[in-house]
């Protein structure tokens, strides 16, 4: 991504913040403006990692350590779709009410929701090719191997913020009140669930890879194609 688009990024999302706390200031959906200001921090991270920054080895596998920490940050908005219920969208005629404010609430958590997590993917996509690099790693199952370990991680990430309530900022400040739940969390519902949000998350990614792959094909006229036929 070039230096403009990032900055692009940036300013929209501090302007979309902005509309949010405009907006959503009071209970239920003010937490949204929280978890999309969190959601941001892995894509900002994600700008300072490439191939070839940062160039001291130490700070690039630091960066990327902080990067898996508060990643799962943004593909949690997925999860948070499901306060969508408490628009209460059905009226009593069982169809969708038309309602301007539902409405509205409506298209600012899904639109946090798909901006967040298209640039977080895009942001995945760096860092498990920069990780590859830096691995001298050029095989492109290693390279695939590395995203589906980093989404598998991610949504281990996401159980633990949507069940057990812990933020990443508490691996920092009272590391073991993050570790005894980690290891007592595992069970059928869990892994489940985990495995569950890692096949959401990958159907995205590839979907955008395929997206992404389709545009960067050559272009052939037909003149070329009768040409070569």
């Amino acid at each position: 991504m070039s230096r403009t688009n990032k900055w692009i990024v940036r300013v929209c999302f501090l302007v979309w913040i902005t509309i949010l706390y405009s907006y959503l200031k009071q209970p239920p959906f003010n937490f949204l403006v929280l978890n999309t200001f969190l959601a941001y921090i892995p894509i900002e991270l994600s700008f300072h990692i490439d191939n070839f920054k940062p160039k001291n080895i130490i700070i690039f596998w630091l960066l990327v350590v902080v990067w898996l920490l508060f990643y799962p940050n943004t593909p949690y908005l997925l999860t948070d779709l499901f306060h969508l219920s408490l628009l209460n969208p059905y009226g009593t005629n069982g169809l969708l009410r038309l309602d301007d404010i539902m409405w509205l609430k409506f298209t600012l958590l899904l639109t946090s929701t798909i901006f967040s997590t298209l640039l977080g993917l895009w942001g995945l996509d760096t860092i498990a090719n920069a990780i590859a690099a830096r691995l001298h790693a050029k095989n492109l199952v290693f390279k695939h191997s590395i995203v589906i370990v980093l989404t598998f991680l991610a949504s281990v990430g996401i159980f633990i913020g949507r069940f057990l309530r812990i933020h990443t900022i508490y691996l920092f400040l009272t590391p073991e009140l993050f570790i005894r739940p980690l290891m007592n969390m595992w069970s059928r519902p869990a892994i489940i669930f985990i495995i569950l949000l890692t096949v959401v998350q990958l159907v995205f990614y590839y979907t955008l890879k395929l997206i992404q792959n389709s545009g960067n094909r050559p272009h052939i006229n037909q003149n070329d194609e009768s040409n070569q036929k």
